[in-house]
């Protein structure tokens, strides 16, 4: 049985991008806050997102060098959409497709976006069968919506958070248009020299 755990970058004003998706300050901070977030990352057996995220990251991952590439690219994933699965095949080929032709250089791993499991059932239907198997915890990255959608149905086994020292004031959030309160207890906090918060919590 594995947990699923909602990793997700963070302003103080609780926004996880800007209103078109802006996220250009998740680079930035000090080498100890990078690789608290790459260390949580590996700590995974699959990796989840919405369609959106999961085409963006398809076409940058494979070949990017950053310090993050090789956890995204090596543990497997899955893409929640209703679409044809022979697009998200597609798009984890772009950027193979692009490399090989022009003679670069890919990442290792970069196959497994080309063979990601498309979850095109019920969110709950799907998210509990991969719940069901055996492994390390499934880590859930955005978009807004999807985390939102797994939030909402109570998905959400742990929640870690990385906090940056920027205020956005608008943009999209993650606890939004809840029915009721949801109570959570901290399970640990650390802060860098950066300002950068790394903080986990669970459901009361």
């Amino acid at each position: 049985m594995r947990e699923l755990k909602l990793a997700m970058s963070m302003t103080l004003d609780g926004f996880v991008s800007g209103p078109n998706g802006e996220i250009q300050w998740v680079f930035n901070g000090d080498h100890a806050a990078i690789e608290w977030k790459v260390q949580a990352l590996w700590d995974a057996s699959l990796h989840i997102m919405g369609s959106r995220t999961f085409g963006n990251m398809a076409g940058f991952w494979p070949t990017s060098t950053l310090v993050f590439a090789p956890v995204m690219n090596q543990i497997p994933k899955a893409v929640f959409s209703q679409q044809d699965p022979a697009i998200f095949k597609a798009l984890g080929m772009q950027a193979i497709d692009a490399a090989n032709a022009s003679g670069g250089a890919l990442q290792e791993g970069a196959g497994s976006w080309a063979e990601a499991y498309v979850a095109g059932g019920d969110l709950i239907d799907e998210v509990k069968r991969l719940k069901a198997q055996d492994g390390k915890p499934i880590i859930a990255h955005g978009g807004a919506q999807f985390a939102r959608s797994l939030i909402a149905a109570n998905l959400v086994d742990e929640y870690i958070l990385g906090v940056y020292p920027i205020v956005l004031g608008q943009g999209q959030p993650i606890f939004a248009d809840l029915p009721a309160p949801r109570p959570l207890t901290l399970v640990s906090t650390q802060v860098f020299p950066s300002g950068f918060q790394a903080q986990v919590f669970r459901p009361a």
